[in-house]
């Protein structure tokens, strides 16, 4: 693979800046290796915390794909490129001692591939999850993701956090880095104006690297039956989402300063999404859904694609890493271009 692609997080050396996003077709070992044989940097299996109710909640999940029109179209690698993914999840199914073995046995395979099986745990109580993160340092994995960004926690209390205060971010990040000494990656939610702040307190806390952002809450209503698709509300995001995600990480990127380590999601569904995240401030990139709905080509795909992009432009993936986000400039600091306006008003 091309030293062009490599990047770091921190104390995390990756081969290149592709993760694999935690979801659902992480949940089994042969998903982890069907991802670790693509070629990503690293990859983020599917969480786990203490919570039976978030367990269950994966037994009670629903999916579907929507287009441009808002219309529910088939589950299908072929599904058009504006298509996205609405649904309800889920926590692993696995016992987490089943799940914590799993984990440490593909962080082990991992290091063949030059990559990473990262653990991913989701606050339910904190006491809990301090207790978890010990033990999962202890089984020689080599990474962990805390993710307190969740969609859900609104519609499913004490299975799983969605985090908005950066005091309690503070709290939860601070007693979980004194627990382990293994890097550690933060998840937070984009459901928030304080976005920025929510980071800073997270690196201030001990956290090595900001993943951002989480999915965000939606409803959508059903025109021809009038119920709400899926009977509730949902977890949503896709590549409508790049803009927002590539904003919260260009406003962090201020706020925190070029060397804190930002980890972009939701929204990236090429090589070139990637290049776009890490242009407005990501050391890397996680992606998802898209593999979820399109299968695992897309990593792989998304690779070449990356790779023939810096080979384009001549340039390295570290070289990408805020070069957009430190061009930004105020509303303020803008041209004047007088009446320009009467451009764009229908005739």
């Amino acid at each position: 693979m091309s030293e062009r692609l490599r990047t770091a997080i921190g104390r995390v050396a990756l081969k290149n800046p592709l993760i694999a996003g935690s979801a659902e077709h992480l949940i089994d070992r042969e998903g982890v290796r069907r991802a670790l044989k693509a070629g990503v940097g690293a990859v983020v299996v599917k969480s786990t915390n203490e919570s039976q109710a978030a367990r269950r909640q994966l037994q009670a999940a629903e999916y579907m794909v929507l287009d441009d029109a808002w219309r529910p179209i088939p589950w299908s690698k072929d599904a058009p490129a504006h298509a996205f993914i609405a649904c309800r999840s889920g926590l692993s199914p696995l016992s987490f001692e089943a799940w914590l073995d799993q984990t440490a046995m593909l962080d082990r395979e991992a290091r063949a591939f030059d990559s990473y099986a990262v653990a991913s745990l989701i606050l339910a109580d904190l006491d809990a999850c301090v207790a978890m993160a010990r033990q999962v340092e202890a089984a020689g994995i080599r990474v962990l993701e805390l993710n307190i960004g969740t969609p859900y926690a609104s519609q499913a209390p004490g299975a799983v956090a969605t985090e908005l205060d950066p005091a309690r971010i503070t709290t939860i990040v601070g007693a979980v880095r004194a627990a382990v000494t293994i890097p550690l990656w933060i998840k937070i939610t984009g459901q928030s104006e304080r976005v920025p702040e929510l980071a800073a307190a997270a690196v201030a806390a001990g956290g090595e690297a900001v993943v951002m952002a989480g999915r965000s809450l939606g409803l959508i209503p059903d025109v021809e039956t009038f119920e709400p698709m899926l009977g509730t509300t949902l977890g949503v995001g896709g590549h409508w989402n790049l803009p927002l995600t590539c904003q919260w990480l260009a406003l962090s990127r201020a706020r925190l300063g070029a060397e804190a380590p930002l980890i972009g999601t939701n929204g990236a569904q090429s090589g070139l999404d990637v290049a776009r995240m890490m242009l407005a401030g990501a050391s890397a990139v996680e992606m998802s859904s898209a593999v979820m709905l399109r299968g695992f080509e897309v990593l792989s795909d998304s690779l070449a694609a990356l790779a023939a992009y810096l080979d384009r432009k001549d340039v390295s993936a570290r070289d990408l890493i805020g070069r957009a986000a430190d061009r930004r400039k105020t509303f303020a600091e803008m041209p004047l271009r007088t009446d320009n306006w009467r451009r764009y008003v229908p005739a």
